[in-house]
């Protein structure tokens, strides 16, 4: 933890201090085109590799009855036996996180008063799935919003969008609800991992980093919404040139502004290589694709190398005597010993 906050803190530092000391072209020009790249090719260069990787058995997780006889009732998206079945599974879990929505807590009753010992007790635990579903809805929301900055003219979706996200109109510039709620959000899936002493156990540093950093991005972002007033109209302007590849001066660009692309630009950069890549590893997991048919269909694994048989009685022909030596049972005594 101490040493996530600490990198977080030293990158803001370090885009603060190049912001202010001229080196904003830097930070604002060339790493962005540098971390999209990065990003894009280590996208595609992780999903060609899982795309390749072979699968040579069904072994999809289940959570229900498999489809058996007739008059049994199969759960159908929990445990799918076809296609159809899979492809909704697929979506329920990408849309609603259904195996997150199933997660139950375990518990140690030491001193239970009905068995008179310790007992494990399990109940549901919905928290962890509502602020899930929560930061991952607000950061879409979010990244929709921005899209104002790279189009022009804005499309009716995102205006809609934007008015919806505002509806309460509460302040000037108006409050954005995603915003809020996704720092609210973020800051809960980082207490979680601070306060459970079990989920603190496996943390490591992969962990802390990713949402210390997205801490960073929200906080910056709505410290110059609502804060320091940044000009949009100017930040726009320059937003425009890289998408156009024709970057405009970085001069006269709001340091704060700069140190919230550099985070941006960080976490590109840091997505292709993190676990953040289960966003499109989902999709490629045999644990979620496949339909559980095991039980109908033959699977031939289509990788497997052609083999070369040894039968027993070519592999005693080849060690005969070394198994003689040992006093293993010979179909056949070595010619030495027939003698």
């Amino acid at each position: 933890m101490i040493a996530a906050l600490a990198m977080v803190a030293l990158i803001g530092c370090i885009a603060w201090a190049g912001a202010a000391g001229g080196l904003a072209f830097l930070f604002s020009v060339v790493l962005p085109y540098v971390a999209v790249a990065i990003f894009v090719v280590g996208v595609i260069r992780r999903m060609v590799y899982w795309a390749k990787s072979p699968v040579p058995f069904r072994i999809p997780t289940t959570g229900g009855q498999e489809a058996s006889l007739d008059f049994i009732k199969q759960e159908k998206w929990d445990c799918p036996c076809t296609k159809g079945q899979t492809v909704v599974r697929m979506l329920l879990e990408v849309l609603t996180f259904r195996s997150l929505f199933r997660n139950t807590h375990a518990e140690v009753l030491l001193n239970d008063p009905v068995n008179k010992g310790p007992r494990v007790v399990y109940y549901s635990s919905k928290w962890l799935w509502v602020f899930a579903l929560l930061f991952h809805y607000c950061f879409l929301v979010v990244f929709i919003r921005h899209f104002r900055f790279f189009l022009d003219p804005v499309p009716a979706c995102i205006t809609f969008i934007e008015s919806l996200d505002g509806l309460m109109q509460v302040g000037v510039p108006r409050f954005m609800v995603s915003g809020g709620l996704l720092l609210v959000a973020l800051l809960f899936l980082l207490t979680r991992r601070l306060v459970n002493e079990r989920v603190r156990y496996i943390s490591l540093l992969n962990d802390y980093f990713p949402l210390l950093l997205l801490i960073a991005i929200v906080a910056t972002g709505i410290c110059m919404r609502y804060f320091d007033k940044a000009d949009i109209a100017s930040i726009k302007v320059f937003i425009m040139g890289l998408v156009h590849l024709s970057p405009v001066s970085a001069a006269g660009l709001p340091s704060l502004f700069v140190v919230h692309l550099t985070f941006v630009c960080v976490l590109l950069l840091y997505f292709p290589f993190s676990k953040l890549m289960h966003m499109p590893g989902i999709f490629f997991s045999p644990t979620r694709n496949a339909p559980n048919d095991t039980r109908r269909v033959r699977h031939i694994n289509p990788w497997n190398p052609p083999k070369q048989f040894f039968t027993y009685a070519e592999y005693e022909d080849e060690y005969r005597e070394f198994m003689a030596e040992a006093g293993l049972p010979l179909e056949k005594q070595p010619e030495k010993a027939a003698e």
